[in-house]
């Protein structure tokens, strides 16, 4: 059968297309995948930038600056969870001992500011490139967490119901920072 010249430039057209369309696909995704992948091993956790950033599904299709953002949202959402767990367990503890409640209740108010202000401020301002502003909302969630880790740790040595979570935001903000301080560089 043959094909009258008229109908074959715009079926070659879409043959090509159809050719073309899921290599150009594959080949952003894989971008996308590489760009994560150079991206955390510049930072000190790499294992938790991966996950972080993997577990988002906008993060195949992001810039160094959307790999930032995301980050800084794995923060800010450790961070509620961690705030979350210090009001649970002010709420379920024992009025006959408000001494033992002091070390929760300075975490709260701690990481209340942070997560209403500093962390949501910090995206904002990745969004609209100051970068300086958002390390500097990020570097204060960090130091918060560090200061509350130290208030509730025992002497013995044991390590509080929250230190765990106090842990990963830490960490997470360090991830963040670094992904900043490579996105600065790139400037």
């Amino acid at each position: 059968m043959r094909i009258p010249p008229p109908l074959l430039f715009p079926l070659s057209l879409l043959l090509l297309l159809l050719l073309l369309l899921p290599t150009s696909h594959s080949s952003s995704s894989s971008n996308g995948e590489d760009l994560i992948d150079q991206t955390c091993k510049l930072t000190p956790f790499y294992d938790l930038c991966q996950s972080s950033l993997r577990s988002s599904p906008s993060s195949s299709s992001s810039d160094l600056r959307g790999l930032a953002q995301i980050m800084a949202g794995s923060v800010l959402d450790g961070a509620n969870r961690t705030l979350g767990q210090i009001q649970q367990l002010l709420d379920r503890s024992s009025p006959a001992d408000p001494a033992a409640d002091q070390p929760l209740a300075y975490c709260a108010e701690l990481y209340i500011p942070v997560v209403k202000y500093s962390l949501p401020q910090a995206i904002d301002a990745l969004s609209k490139g100051r970068l300086g502003f958002a390390v500097y909302g990020i570097t204060d969630a960090m130091n918060e967490a560090g200061d509350c880790n130290k208030k509730i740790s025992s002497g013995d040595g044991s390590s509080s119901p929250v230190s765990d979570g106090n842990m990963l935001v830490m960490d997470l903000a360090a991830v963040a920072l670094s992904i900043i301080k490579v996105l600065q560089k790139s400037l």
